[in-house]
C-alpha cells in the first residue's frame, strides 16, 4: 500500500532534542569526549607497540564509539548554527568541538602512523590472528591500507597536520559566516513601483527567478554583481591563505598538491577528470538550441545574465506551497521501492526538515542535508524554501541524500556509512530526474514546459558551471602560490579576471555578459571547503544519474532492486567497483558523452511540449 501524506501531519522546523536536551548537556558530552580521546591513546598506544589482531580489534571498536559520540556533537553543533551564524554559544561549541576532533587526531597519531606502515605480511598476520577484523577489512584498505605512499612517517609530522587541518576547519567556518553576513549582503535597491528590496541571498535568487520586469531584474543582478568585485579582495585575502594550507597539507602526504591529493581519495584520476571538462566544452553548442528557446520564450532580442533562471511561466511569480510540492515530490516516488515512501514520511513529518529562510535572523543561505548515522536516524535537511520551482528541486535533491543516508545507516557498520562525493550526489540527482518526469507528464503544458526548461536550465548549470568551479579553485590554487613565491598575495582582481577567463570556455555564446571581470567566485560556498575541489563531483554524479535513468525507465523492477542494494552498501567497496558490479558503468569519456546525448533529447522533448 502507498500510504499517501496527511498534510496536518507536516513539520516544518528541526526539534534537535534527540540529540542533546539542553545546552549543558552538550557541554557535558564535550568534556566527556575529551576525557575518551585521552583513554584511547593511554590504552592503546602501549598495546601497538607490538599490534595483534586482538588489540587492532579493540581499538576499532573504541574509537568507532568516540567517532559516533562527536558526530553527533557535531551535528548539533553544526545544524544549530546553521539557524543563526551569529549564536555565539554554538559558534564556540563548533570551535571547541573541531578543536577536540584534532587533538584527538594528535594524540592517536600513533595509530595512524602505525597502520599506514605495515606491509602485506603484517596484514595477514593480523587479520589470521583476529577473525572478527574481516568485517573491518574494506574499511581497513580504504583507510590506511592504500595509503602507504601517502601517510606521515612520524607522529610529529601527524601532530602538525592535524593543526593545519583544524586551521583549514577554521577558516572554513569565518568563510561561510562572511558569505552569510557580508558578501551576499548587497545593500538595497528600488524596483519600478517604488518599494525598497533588500538583496541578499535568498531575495536574489526568488527576484530573478519570479520578476517578470526585466529592470527589476537588472537592478538586483547589478547591486550584488558590483557588491560582489567589491568584496573580492577580503575574500582572495581568506582564499590565499586556505590555498597555502591546503597545497602545504598535501605535500606533507607526498601528493604534488591539494589537487591531486583530492583525485586520490576519491579513486579517481586527473585523466577521467580532463576528459569530462573535454567532452562538456566540446558540447557546450548543444545548449544553444535551449538558449534559443528561452529567448524566444522571453521575446527578447538577446539573453543577458538576469535572464537565465526566471521561471518560463507566465504566472508571475508563481508559488507552489510547502506542502503541495511535497505531495508533489511524494507521487514522484510511485514507481520506486516501497522504503523510499516509508523514510520519506518519517523524513517529513517528525521535525527533520527546517524550511524556511530567516536570513534578518542570521540563518545560513542554500541546503544541506546531514546524516545522523551514529543514531540510525532520518538525516537532517536544511532549507530555504520560497515556493518556487527550483526550490520543489532542491527539496527532492536533499530527500535524495537523506533516503540514501537512513538506508546507508541501517544497513551497515558505522564506519562504512559513508561515500565519494559524487556516490553521495547519485541519490540525490536521480530523484531531480523522478521529479521532472512526474511533472512533465502530468502538469499542464505551462507547468511542464517550466519546470522541463528549468532543468534544462540545471543540466547547463552542472555540465558547464560545477566543473569550472573546479578549474577556478585548481588554476586559483596556482597562481596563489606563484604570487607567494614572489612575496606577493593574491588579488580579488587576479581572481575576478581568472574567473571570467575560465568562464568564457565553458559558458554559451549567445548570452550578453558583463564586460567586467566577475567575482562569483566569492559566494561559492564549496570553494572554502576542507573539502577540496567539490563542484566537479556534481557533474559526474549527474553523468551517472542520466545513466541510472535510462536503466529505471528500461527496467524498472530489476534496477529497483540494484538501486536499493547501491545505496545501502555505503564504502564496503571502491565507488568503480560499487557502480559496475551494480549497474556496469564505468566512469570515462563515453558516460558524459552519453550524458550529452541525454540533454540533447531533453532538449528536443521540451520543443515537442512547446510546440507539438
Amino acid at each position: 500500500m502507498f500510504k499517501e501524506l496527511n498534510p496536518d501531519e507536516v513539520t516544518t522546523e528541526w526539534n534537535n532534542s534527540y540529540l542533546f536536551s539542553s545546552r549543558e548537556d552538550a557541554l557535558e558530552k564535550l568534556g566527556a569526549l575529551k576525557n575518551s580521546s585521552e583513554e584511547i591513546n593511554e590504552t592503546y598506544r602501549p598495546e601497538f607497540e607490538k599490534l595483534s589482531g586482538t588489540a587492532l580489534l579493540r581499538y576499532l571498536e573504541a574509537e568507532k564509539e568516540f567517532s559516533r559520540s562527536i558526530d553527533i556533537l557535531y551535528t548539533y553543533a553544526y545544524t544549530q548554527l546553521s539557524k543563526n551564524v551569529n549564536e555565539q554559544f554554538f559558534m564556540s561549541l563548533l570551535a571547541d568541538t573541531q578543536d577536540l576532533l584534532t587533538e584527538y587526531k594528535k594524540v592517536n597519531a600513533f595509530a595512524t602512523v602505525k597502520l599506514t606502515s605495515l606491509n602485506k605480511e603484517e596484514w595477514v598476520r593480523l587479520f589470521s590472528e583476529e577473525p572478527k577484523l574481516e568485517v573491518y577489512r574494506a574499511y581497513l584498505e580504504a583507510t590506511y591500507i592504500r595509503f602507504a605512499e601517502h601517510r606521515p612517517v612520524d607522529e610529529a609530522q601527524a601532530v602538525y597536520l592535524a593543526e593545519i587541518e583544524n586551521q583549514r576547519m577554521k577558516l572554513e567556518t569565518e568563510a561561510l559566516s562572511k558569505i552569510t553576513n557580508t558578501v551576499t549582503m548587497a545593500g538595497s535597491i528600488t524596483l519600478e513601483n517604488g518599494e525598497e528590496f533588500s538583496v541578499n541571498s535568498q531575495s536574489y535568487n526568488t527576484l530573478l527567478s519570479t520578476d517578470q520586469s526585466r529592470e527589476n531584474r537588472m537592478r538586483c543582478y547589478d547591486k550584488r554583481f558590483y557588491h560582489l568585485i567589491n568584496e573580492s579582495d577580503s575574500m582572495a585575502s581568506l582564499y590565499a591563505e586556505k590555498a597555502r594550507l591546503d597545497d602545504l597539507a598535501a605535500g606533507q602526504l607526498n601528493y604534488p598538491d591539494s589537487y591531486e591529493a583530492s583525485l586520490y581519495g576519491l579513486y579517481l584520476t586527473k585523466n577521467q577528470v580532463d576528459d569530462m571538462n573535454t567532452v562538456f566544452k566540446e558540447r557546450k553548442p548543444v545548449f544553444e538550441a535551449y538558449n534559443e528557446f528561452r529567448r524566444k520564450k522571453l521575446g527578447l532580442e538577446t539573453l543577458r545574465p538576469y535572464d537565465l533562471i526566471l521561471q518560463l511561466t507566465g504566472q508571475s511569480g508563481k508559488n507552489y506551497t510547502y506542502t503541495a510540492a511535497l505531495q508533489e515530490i511524494q507521487k514522484s516516488y510511485s514507481g520506486m521501492d516501497s522504503r523510499f515512501n516509508e523514510i520519506f514520511l518519517k523524513t517529513v513529518t517528525e521535525n527533520f526538515i527546517d524550511v524556511y529562510p530567516a536570513p534578518e535572523n542570521g540563518k545560513q543561505p542554500g541546503g544541506y542535508c546531514y546524516g545522523l548515522f551514529a543514531l540510525k536516524a532520518p538525516a537532517l535537511i536544511f532549507m530555504n524554501y520560497n515556493g518556487i520551482i527550483s526550490d520543489q528541486k532542491t527539496l527532492t535533491h536533499e530527500l535524495g541524500h537523506g533516503i540514501n543516508f537512513y538506508l546507508m545507516g541501517n544497513s551497515v557498520d558505522y564506519l562504512y556509512c559513508t561515500g565519494q562525493i559524487y556516490e553521495m550526489e547519485v541519490p540525490s540527482t536521480f530523484n531531480e530526474e523522478l521529479f521532472v518526469d512526474y511533472v512533465v507528464e502530468n502538469s499542464d503544458k505551462e507547468t511542464a514546459v517550466a519546470v522541463l526548461a528549468q532543468h534544462i536550465g540545471e543540466y547547463q548549470n552542472y555540465f558547464t558551471r560545477q566543473p569550472m568551479i573546479t578549474e577556478f579553485e585548481y588554476k586559483a590554487h596556482q597562481l596563489c602560490t606563484e604570487k607567494s613565491n614572489e612575496n606577493g598575495t593574491v588579488s580579488g582582481t587576479e581572481l575576478n579576471a581568472l574567473w571570467t577567463a575560465l568562464s568564457k570556455e565553458y559558458r554559451s555564446d549567445s548570452v550578453e555578459y558583463y564586460a567586467e571581470d566577475s567575482a562569483e567566485w566569492t559566494y561559492i560556498n564549496h570553494i572554502y571547503l576542507t573539502n577540496n575541489y567539490y563542484t566537479f563531483n556534481y557533474a559526474i554524479s549527474k553523468a551517472i544519474t542520466l545513466a541510472l535513468f535510462k536503466q529505471y525507465r528500461e527496467a524498472p523492477e530489476t534496477f529497483n532492486k540494484n538501486y536499493i542494494a547501491y545505496l545501502s552498501a555505503g564504502s564496503i567497496m571502491p565507488p568503480e567497483e560499487k557502480l559496475k558490479k551494480y549497474f556496469g558503468i564505468e566512469i570515462n569519456r563515453q558516460l558524459f558523452e552519453d550524458a550529452m546525448d541525454v540533454v540533447e533529447l531533453r532538449i528536443q522533448e521540451l520543443d515537442k511540449l512547446e510546440n507539438g
